[in-house]
């Protein structure tokens, strides 16, 4: 098993290493939760769509459909039935609001889910927590090594010792 950078686990690994391989994850996290947001929008716009199109639908067929629907259905309940042409026309137009009125249910049903989705405010608020936790988070105070000037001496006095 190794660690996300090759490092195998359990290995002491320095300050850098941890910082570039928290880095990446961070990288990772933000890249994922932008495409999670990014699919949960375009399934949102799909749904839109297709409650548009119900509601184009709807519309087209009350108003394309009624002349002529409405005299071949008004002379067919006449023809098969022998009542007044008046109440014919009637029932004729009552069949064409009642599939208008399936197709407007159609598109209130989707409309309704497009609206109640609330995909991307969920990945924006866990964006919004992400660099909440980050912001919170502060290193370590790390004691400074000694000055070049300081081990000087002492580097001089160890080579000369070991010369001798």
């Amino acid at each position: 098993m190794s660690a996300p950078d090759g490092s195998p686990v359990g290995a002491e690994r320095s300050i850098g290493q941890l910082f570039a391989s928290a880095t990446t994850e961070l990288s990772a996290l933000v890249h994922d939760e932008i495409a999670l947001a990014k699919a949960q929008l375009k399934q949102d716009v799909k749904r839109g769509a297709t409650s548009g199109g119900a509601f184009t639908g709807a519309g087209a067929v009350l108003v394309f459909s009624l002349p002529m629907l409405n005299f071949a259905l008004a002379y067919g309940i006449r023809t098969w039935s022998d009542w007044n042409l008046a109440i014919c026309f009637l029932l004729s137009f009552a069949a064409n609001v009642l599939v208008a009125a399936v197709l407007a249910l159609i598109g209130v049903t989707f409309a309704k889910k497009a609206k109640k989705s609330q995909g991307p405010q969920k990945v924006a608020a866990s964006m919004k927590e992400t660099a909440g936790v980050l912001q919170k988070a502060k290193p370590h105070p790390r004691p400074e090594p000694p000055a070049i000037e300081d081990r000087a001496p002492a580097a001089i006095e160890a080579v000369a010792r070991s010369s001798s």
